[in-house]
């Protein structure tokens, strides 16, 4: 990464820690992923039960191998014969990973899902939620954040995933009806009632989508 948007991004990111911490949520930055990874070790207890919806930037960093080579209960959607019985698990979880589509400045996170089992669980259910947030998502209010998480993150996943929606086609949101739309359930999180439940790990580099 250019060394003119690391230092950029060393000062913007204080001013989405302390956003955080006004919503009642815990920032940390990152200097890169190497960090990233031993950070968000050390936030997750050994023993802990752990599960997490579609996170590329967790697997970027390393995390996922991570927890299923180490001594936490890694709930593996993706081995488990019953999907459902497995997304089911991760309300019960100790620790749910995810990233988010955008996070404002002032730290309020978008998500978008198609199936809502990500968005459900960071709404309640696991005891703690770990995010593991790329700068590059890091927008300035609210409507550029909307933008990014429609135009930018749905697109890209939709064509990750071969589905067939006007997006994938076209590179941006069409706002369609598609049986394969993604876009089925959005989520603003701009506050915690919880304090310590959710935590975000802003990275200086471009991780996911």
């Amino acid at each position: 990464m250019n060394e003119n948007i690391v230092k950029r991004n060393e000062l913007l990111v204080q001013k989405v820690i302390k956003g955080l911490e006004s919503r009642n949520m815990k920032g940390y930055y990152a200097a890169d992923k190497e960090e990233a990874l031993k950070l968000a070790l050390e936030l997750i207890p050994e023993n802990s039960s752990v599960t997490m919806g579609g996170a590329m930037s967790a697997h970027e960093i390393g995390l996922v191998d991570s927890l299923k080579n180490g001594n936490y209960n890694f709930i593996d959607r993706d081995a488990e014969p019953d999907k459902r019985a497995a997304m089911l698990k991760a309300y019960d979880a100790d620790y749910f990973i995810s990233s988010a589509n955008a996070i404002t400045e002032d730290g309020i996170m978008i998500n978008i899902d198609g199936n809502a089992n990500r968005v459900s669980a960071i709404a309640q259910g696991p005891k703690h939620v770990l995010f593991i947030v790329g700068m590059n998502k890091v927008c300035p209010d609210v409507d550029s954040a909307m933008k990014r998480a429609r135009n930018v993150a749905a697109p890209i996943n939709a064509q990750r995933f071969g589905l067939a929606t006007p997006c994938v086609k076209t590179g941006s949101c069409m706002d369609c009806k598609s049986p394969d739309t993604i876009c089925c359930q959005f989520l603003m999180t701009r506050y915690s009632r919880h304090a310590d439940r959710i935590s975000v790990i802003l990275v200086n580099d471009n991780l996911g989508f």
